[in-house]
């Protein structure tokens, strides 16, 4: 049980992150003719085209996108408790719970896109493909702060300010759903 109880985990969670991806690539407007790009479109593209004639997008707001990721955010655990007790619950703090572990993923598709681009930086300067779509997602939260707090040395430390933040609002998860968040 605990095999298909990772599975099914680490399935829903990664397609969220890249449904989360679709959103955050459209709302920040990437070039989608990038490799990087063409991808996620094409994992997400045979669930998410039904939904669009359903659901429209709300300006530069996927909805389809967004709503597929908090309802699959929303049976994760159910379904989670369905393989584990062999009852499935249906209970309307489930709503929440899915709620919060969106804005969870969220969180960590912020932290690892800023992580990888950061590595992609040392390694590829700028002249790879993906590079292009990390500059793209990471430039309007990363240009505040590079505003107010100028690269001191050659060493840009937005990155670093970003996540930061991202794990003080970890914390405040933490501290204002103590248990739950941890379950997330």
């Amino acid at each position: 049980m605990l095999t298909l109880t990772f599975l099914v985990k680490t399935l829903i969670d990664l397609y969220v992150m890249v449904l989360l991806l679709r959103i955050w690539m459209q709302w920040s407007r990437c070039d989608f003719y990038n490799p990087l790009a063409q991808f996620v479109v094409k994992i997400t593209q045979p669930i998410i085209k039904p939904l669009r004639r359903i659901i429209p997008a709300i300006g530069p707001i996927d909805t389809a996108s967004l709503l597929l990721a908090f309802v699959l955010t929303t049976l994760k655990y159910p379904l989670l408790l369905l393989i584990q007790v062999g009852v499935f619950s249906v209970d309307p703090t489930n709503l929440l719970v899915g709620l919060l572990s969106l804005i969870k993923s969220a969180g960590y598709l912020v932290f690892w896109v800023i992580i990888i681009r950061s590595l992609m930086s040392w390694i590829s300067q700028g002249r790879g493909p993906m590079d292009q779509v990390l500059l793209q997602l990471t430039e309007p939260l990363m240009s505040p702060i590079r505003r107010i707090l100028p690269a001191m040395g050659g060493i840009d430390f937005s990155a670093m300010i970003v996540i930061l933040v991202l794990y003080a609002l970890n914390f405040l998860g933490m501290d204002l759903f103590p248990g739950l968040w941890y379950l997330l």
